[in-house]
Parts: structure tokens; sequence; C-alpha cells
């Protein structure tokens, strides 16, 4: 079964070079994407109840854009992505974060990022 790509997108009051920070160095993302997270070379460790997830960094573009894509998926072609850049209406900084979820979960992964984006924007002190 295909599975659905989606997008969803955050005003995240924080400078782009804070939070990429937050979305690429393993003890900010600790603070609000998993339990403990290790970093070795581009193969991040996510950890969650003692449940360990690899995913490998696929590209970068330094506050602007992260690509992670899991490793040992049985979804080869699936990635999670965060894209950054400043509204030109209200100079804000937006988050755009894109990833796949079956057609049916779609509305509860929505959920799931928007409360892990509340927590960031707790830690990043916004």
């Amino acid at each position: 079964m295909a599975r659905t790509k989606y997008t969803c997108e955050f005003m995240v009051r924080s400078s782009p070079a804070i939070l990429y920070n937050f979305l690429t160095s393993a003890s900010s993302l600790a603070q609000w994407f998993c339990d403990t997270c290790d970093v070795n070379g581009d193969v991040y460790t996510f950890g969650w109840d003692g449940f360990e997830e690899n995913a490998v960094l696929e590209d970068a573009d330094e506050d602007r854009y992260v690509k992670y894509s899991w490793e040992d998926s049985e979804y080869p072609d699936e990635f999670f992505e965060f894209a950054i850049y400043k509204s030109e209406i209200s100079n804000d900084t937006v988050l755009t974060i894109t990833d796949f979820a079956d057609a049916d979960d779609v509305e509860d992964q929505k959920l799931l990022w928007e409360s892990q984006i509340e927590t960031l924007s707790k830690r990043i002190g916004a």
C-alpha cells in the first residue's frame, strides 16, 4: 500500500540558525524530538522509551534545510525533512515539515508533529 506524503507548517519564534541547531544537534534533538540521540558521522540514533531507530542525514543546507531517512525502513524512498525560511510578509521564521504516513494516519501524525513543535518552541524559549 502506498503511503501518503504530507507537509505541516509552523511559525517558530527563533532565528533560522538557532532553529537549525535544534534540528541537527544531538543534545538539542533529545530535548524535543526523542528521549536520547547520538550521532556518528551522518547516522543519528534516536531513542524513545528504550527503543532505538537510526536515521541517516541525507542532505542539509545550514540554517535552511535538513533531510533524514530511516535506516532499515520498509519504505526506502521515504524521508522526513525540515525546511526553514523567513516569511517575506511578517519576517517570522517558518518551519515546514515533510513526512510520510499511511493515509488513515496522516491527521494523527500531523497532531504528533504539532505537539513536538510545541515542545520545541518551549525549549527554544519562544
